[in-house]
């Protein structure tokens, strides 16, 4: 028999409320081994809520509400039941200590969506897009998240799945005809319905990126020599003092992220130290950090100090546009306030410290970000269904290939079922135990 499991919900911490969730064959009998209501919840109807006292060893722990749940209508497709008690530091603890000492298990990372997905109340498509809302940055990717929760994304792979094995088993089924000569289907028409899948995997994992910036946010590094006002530009955008300003050559030693909104963008901003030749080994170690964020970087602005010319950073910035050829870099031309003629710079002129040109930059920043993800469709593709969908392509330019070298249906099968296995590890008809603790890691105790 599986274990209950029982977990808190909800955050840990001071707060109004906390919830903890059980699930198994045991939950109703766990709970009303401690609470103390009109009628016992193992008596309950399914989806109605009870109030009543929490008591361990005789003493009172609070007054909760407990929400029923019942076999196969609930969220894992097991008996569950979800306490509502005072939020806080002790009280939920309490609980769950109760729980456990009455045959429950602690939960463990995802475990009550990895048991919804083995008991078929959703697919890997809508795992991952339980993940994708819990940790969205936007509204635009939760609320993509939420219609792939909803199964738009599984409806479509399974339309194309069951036509792919449709493909196969009629180029199998025409080999017991061969000797009569009979074609079940039209090489072309084939060919056809193989080229449409093919061309939907490629338009879905084209917008990978975008989908990961929709997710994470739009990555701005902060580049440029020193003292060209990195850091006070950084402090001026996030509207706080955040990383030290100073005179000095080579403050800043490390890289600071911080988060911010422009124009309702989920923007991670990232403040580096200034690249230049140094013997000082802890400023050697932050230079050596720089290319890490560029790395990772979708925009780079490369912070030129005006005062000192206008093409003095020009060099850097072409290093950077050589070094990372997909990165949006733009130089922005800082202390403005510091020279005589506004022709000294253009529209990326600027002032952190006096404040001029910000909104304009903020401007161009959220601009560029819309634009990283304007592609992106109503799926949010991660990283595992990229892979799998170049992968599936791939089978599936195969096919087409021997259809076009008039190959026997035996080799056009092969690569057209190749393509349905990897469709069907995209939902999740094929899984191993490595991809599901791969994906569930990923989630946090309680989901």
């Amino acid at each position: 028999m599986p274990k209950t499991i029982v977990a808190l919900s909800t955050p840990p911490g001071v707060a109004g409320l906390a919830v903890l969730r059980l699930s198994g064959e045991s939950a109703f009998d766990i709970v009303d081994s401690i609470f103390t209501g009109k009628i016992s919840i193992s008596d309950a109807k399914s989806h109605t809520i009870h109030y009543g006292k929490i008591m361990s060893k005789g003493i009172l722990i609070d007054t909760v509400t407990v929400s029923v749940f019942k076999s196969p209508n609930s969220y894992t497709g097991e008996d569950v039941a979800e306490i509502s008690c005072h939020g806080g530091m002790v009280v939920a603890g309490e609980i769950i200590d109760a729980c456990i000492e009455n045959g429950a298990e602690l939960a463990e990372a995802g475990e009550f969506t990895k048991r919804a997905f083995l008991n078929g109340k959703m697919d890997l498509s809508q795992v991952e897009a339980v993940a994708d809302i819990i940790h969205s940055t936007s509204k635009k990717a939760s609320q993509t998240a939420a219609r792939q929760l909803i199964g738009n994304f599984k409806q479509r792979l399974d339309v194309i799945l069951d036509s792919l094995k449709h493909i196969a088993s009629l180029l199998e089924l025409e080999l017991d005809f061969a000797e009569e000569e009979i074609e079940l289907l039209e090489k072309e028409e084939i060919k056809e319905k193989i080229r449409e899948v093919a061309n939907y995997c490629k338009e879905l994992h084209s917008t990978h990126k975008a989908a990961e910036i929709l997710r994470n946010g739009y990555y701005v590094g902060i580049a440029g020599y020193p003292n060209s006002g990195k850091s006070t530009l950084f402090n001026t955008l996030l509207q706080k003092h955040r990383a030290i300003v100073s005179s000095i050559p080579g403050t800043t030693r490390d890289y600071i992220e911080e988060s911010l909104y422009i124009n309702d963008v989920h923007i991670r901003l990232v403040d580096t130290a200034g690249i230049r030749k140094t013997d000082d080994v802890v400023e050697v170690e932050g230079v050596r950090l720089v290319d890490n964020v560029l790395q990772q970087s979708d925009m780079v602005l490369v912070i030129n100090d005006i005062t000192k010319g206008k093409f003095h950073s020009d060099s850097l910035a072409s290093g950077i546009k050589e070094k990372y050829k997909d990165r949006e870099v733009l130089v922005v031309h800082n202390k403005v306030d510091l020279v005589e003629s506004s022709l000294a710079y253009g529209i990326d002129g600027i002032s952190a410290k006096a404040n001029i040109g910000i909104e304009k930059l903020k401007d161009i920043i959220s601009s560029k970000a819309t634009l990283s993800f304007s592609t992106e469709n109503d799926i949010l593709v991660n990283a595992r269904q990229a892979t799998l969908l170049k992968k599936a392509e791939s089978y599936l330019h195969k096919a087409i290939d021997a259809i076009d070298k008039n190959m026997d249906n035996t080799i056009i099968a092969i690569e057209v079922r190749a393509a349905a296995q990897a469709f069907g590890e995209l939902t999740g008809k094929n899984w191993s135990e490595e991809v599901l603790n791969q994906i569930f890691s990923k989630f946090c105790i309680g989901k």
